[in-house]
């Protein structure tokens, strides 16, 4: 593909630039019209069949140099065709709007922000200083203002937030309260269970102890004495008529062998005859 991309021309030797004929511009002849590929500035309607032509169709123009100028801008003139029935529409250009002018063929749709700008043409000079000094105290206005909303917005939210906090605070400080009075309340009911239940033990020994006393008391008022000798002599009784202990030996001793079938669980049936 580099061979294609040409950037220099072949001048043979014998080249004259002298001999190249020139052709100087007449003013007021017709000059030659440029075809190129442009898309339609605005929407329009043919005047010829009615078509609607939507604002970016690409066409094939011929386009053309006026002698108009707007503050040394050159004015261009486009040709183009309509896409139904190939009636030929005009439109130039217009620097001192930044837009475009539709001349003959078709017409252009409405459109609300020309309107605006139409009415402000007809204004004059004092009349436009006024209207953008207006519009300039305005926009400073407007600006002022939303600096005033932010700040009370931001006002606000710190006042929130410190809201929030101190009831948050309250929160803590409330449920730190609730916590200690339980714990408190529990070791309270805790002591006092502990207090019945030592209460109850003495209270059951002490009748345990009037029991016995009551139960060692004969009628009249006398403690039960304890027969000692009895006791001793009954326990020398019990030792002389228990039999005496067999003597231990460490003799091994064979003990018969089983037979194979009992191991197994195979019992043998008894002889018939």
């Amino acid at each position: 593909m580099s061979e294609r991309k040409v950037l220099t021309k072949y001048y043979p030797p014998d080249f004259d630039p002298s001999a190249i004929s020139r052709v100087k511009k007449v003013p007021g002849a017709k000059q030659k019209l440029l075809t190129v590929r442009l898309m339609a500035p605005f929407s329009m309607r043919c005047t010829s069949c009615g078509e609607y032509i939507y604002k970016g169709r690409k066409f094939n123009a011929r386009k053309e140099t006026t002698e108009e100028k707007y503050l040394s801008i050159t004015i261009y003139r486009f040709y183009i065709r309509c896409t139904r029935c190939s009636g030929e529409i005009t439109f130039k250009t217009d620097p001192k709007n930044m837009d475009y002018v539709c001349e003959r063929g078709a017409k252009r749709n409405f459109e609300p922000w020309r309107d605006n700008n139409a009415d402000n043409q007809n204004e004059t000079e004092q009349e436009t200083l006024d209207r953008l000094e207006r519009e300039e105290n305005e926009e400073r206005e407007q600006l002022e203002r939303d600096k005033m909303a932010e700040l009370e917005e931001k006002m606000l939210d710190s006042k929130r937030e410190m809201a929030v906090a101190d009831a948050l605070d309250e929160i803590r400080t409330r449920n730190a309260r609730i916590e200690r009075g339980e714990a408190l309340g529990e070791e309270i009911a805790l002591s006092h269970v502990q207090d019945d239940a030592e209460e109850a033990r003495l209270q059951a020994e002490r009748e345990d102890e009037e029991a016995a006393r009551r139960a060692f008391m004969t009628s009249t008022g006398e403690k039960v004495k304890r027969l000692v000798e009895d006791e001793e002599s009954n326990s020398t009784t019990g030792k002389a008529d228990e039999a005496p202990a067999p003597a231990v030996s460490f003799a091994k001793v064979k003990k018969p062998k089983k037979p194979f079938s009992a191991g197994l669980g195979i019992k043998r049936k008894p002889a018939l005859i």
